[in-house]
C-alpha cells in the first residue's frame, strides 16, 4: 500500500492555506506552520478578481466567496477634486471577465480557507526553518522547536522578506523598496454614500469601497521615503488627503488613529531563477511580490496555490507555468504604480486628460487594466485550461 505524501506548509496567510486546503483535497497529509500566535492576518481587506474566484472554485470555496460581494452600480477613478475620469460598473466587470470582484476582509478569507482544513493541522506559535530542501532520493526537513518534520513537499508561503527563499536562492537580492507607503483602514462611515472609486492625484491616491457588512474599506499610498511613521497616522492622513471630494473627509472624520495601518511597500524587482528548489515550492510574495496597484498580489498567490496542487508532483512544471504569468502581473503593478503615482504636475495633467479621452473612446481604464490578468483560468476543473503547462493564460 502506498504511503500518504506529506506537505509541510510554512505559513498561514492567504497563499498558504490556499495551498494547504488545495492538497488536502488532492489526497495529502498537510501540516501548516504559523509563526503568528494565531491565524489573525496583518491587513485590512482584499480584493479578489475572477481569476483567483476561478482558482477557489477548485477547493469549492468560490461561490462562498462570491457571496460578499458588495460593488453595485457606478464607481471608477476620480480627482481628488471630485472630476470622474472614468466610469465603471459591477455589471461590465462581471460582464468583462465571467464573475464579479469581491472585496472582503482578509480575516474573512483567513476563517473560509482554514475550515476547509482538517483538525490540527493548522500549528500556530510555531516558528519553522528549512534544514534540507530534499532532492528525489530524499525528502525535505523542516525544523521545528517540537523537532524537524520530513516531507514530500515543502510549500513557503512565509511572506515578502521569505527565510526559505534567502536560503534556496541566497545570490538573490531580495526585495527592494517600491517608492511609496500605504495607509489602510476599515471602519463603519455613519451616513456615507458614495460610489466606489479610486483617486489619483499627484504622487497620492485614494480608494474608498463598500463592505458586504456594512463597513468601508479605505486605502492610501504616497510616494515618501522608506521608513517613515508619524505620532498619529489619521492626522498624516488628514494633512494629505483632508481637502479632497467626498467621501474622503467623512471616513478620515469616522476614523482613530488606532484603526489606521501603514506599511511601506516592497516588490521583487529581479525575477527569481525559478520558484522550485528540490522538493520546495515558493508561493505568493514569496515567490514573486509585487506592488498593489492592481490588487493581485492575493489572487496570484491563490493562483499560485491551486497551480501547486495541480503539479505536486511535478515542481518544474509548477515553476514553467507560474513564473511567466506572475513576472508579467508583477511589471504591469510597477507600471502602473508609476503611473497613478505620477509626481510631476504636468505629467499629471497630460495623465488625466489621456485617461478621461480614453475611457470616452472604450471601456473604463480599470477594466482594461485587468484584461490577460481576470479571465485566467485554473488547469483543472471546473474551469480547466486547455494549455496547462507553459502556455497557461
Amino acid at each position: 500500500m502506498t504511503a500518504t505524501k506529506r506537505a509541510v506548509v510554512i505559513g498561514g496567510g492567504i497563499g498558504g492555506l490556499t495551498a494547504a486546503a488545495a492538497l488536502h483535497l488532492r489526497g495529502l497529509r498537510v501540516t501548516v506552520l504559523e509563526r503568528a500566535p494565531s491565524l489573525r492576518p496583518i491587513g485590512a481587506a482584499i480584493s479578489l478578481s475572477p481569476n483567483a474566484l476561478r482558482a477557489l472554485d477548485v477547493i469549492g470555496l468560490g461561490d462562498e466567496i462570491r457571496d460578499l460581494a458588495a460593488w453595485q452600480g457606478d464607481g471608477g477613478l476620480r480627482t481628488p477634486g471630485g472630476r470622474w475620469l472614468s466610469r465603471s460598473n459591477a455589471e461590465a466587470a462581471a460582464a468583462r471577465f465571467g464573475g464579479p470582484l469581491v472585496l472582503l476582509q482578509r480575516a474573512t478569507l483567513i476563517d473560509h480557507l482554514a475550515a476547509r482544513l482538517p483538525g490540527g493541522a493548522v500549528r500556530t506559535a510555531a516558528d519553522a526553518l528549512l534544514a534540507d530542501p530534499g532532492d528525489r532520493d530524499r525528502p525535505a526537513r523542516v525544523r521545528t522547536p517540537e523537532g524537524e518534520l520530513e516531507a514530500d513537499l515543502v510549500v513557503a508561503a512565509d511572506g515578502i522578506h521569505s527565510a526559505v527563499r534567502a536560503t534556496l536562492f541566497p545570490d538573490h537580492p531580495g526585495p527592494v523598496y517600491s517608492g511609496f507607503t500605504t495607509w489602510r483602514v476599515v471602519i463603519p462611515v455613519p451616513g456615507a454614500d458614495f460610489a466606489s472609486h479610486e483617486t489619483w492625484g499627484r504622487g497620492r491616491i485614494w480608494g474608498t469601497h463598500p463592505l458586504k457588512d456594512g463597513r468601508v474599506y479605505a486605502y492610501a499610498a504616497a510616494v515618501t521615503p522608506a521608513g517613515g511613521h508619524a505620532a498619529d497616522e489619521r492626522a498624516e492622513l488628514l494633512h494629505r488627503y483632508g481637502d479632497w471630494h467626498h467621501p474622503v473627509p467623512a471616513v478620515l472624520a469616522a476614523a482613530r488613529p488606532e484603526d489606521v495601518l501603514r506599511h511601506d511597500v516592497h516588490h521583487i524587482a529581479e525575477p527569481l531563477p525559478a520558484y522550485h528548489r528540490g522538493r520546495v515550492a515558493l508561493v505568493g510574495d514569496a515567490a514573486h511580490a509585487m506592488p498593489p496597484t492592481l490588487g493581485q498580489g492575493g489572487n496570484q498567490a491563490i493562483e499560485d496555490a491551486i497551480v501547486l496542487a495541480h503539479h505536486h508532483d511535478d515542481l518544474s512544471a509548477y515553476t514553467a507555468v507560474r513564473l511567466p504569468r506572475t513576472t508579467a502581473v508583477a511589471r504591469q503593478a510597477v507600471k502602473v504604480a508609476r503611473l497613478n503615482l505620477m509626481t510631476n504636475r504636468a505629467g499629471v495633467v497630460v495623465r488625466d486628460a489621456a485617461l478621461a479621452a480614453l475611457s470616452k473612446a472604450g471601456p473604463a481604464l480599470f477594466l482594461r487594466s485587468f484584461d490577460g490578468i481576470a479571465d485566467w483560468r485554473p488547469p483543472q476543473p471546473p474551469y480547466a485550461s486547455r494549455q496547462t503547462q507553459v502556455g497557461e493564460r
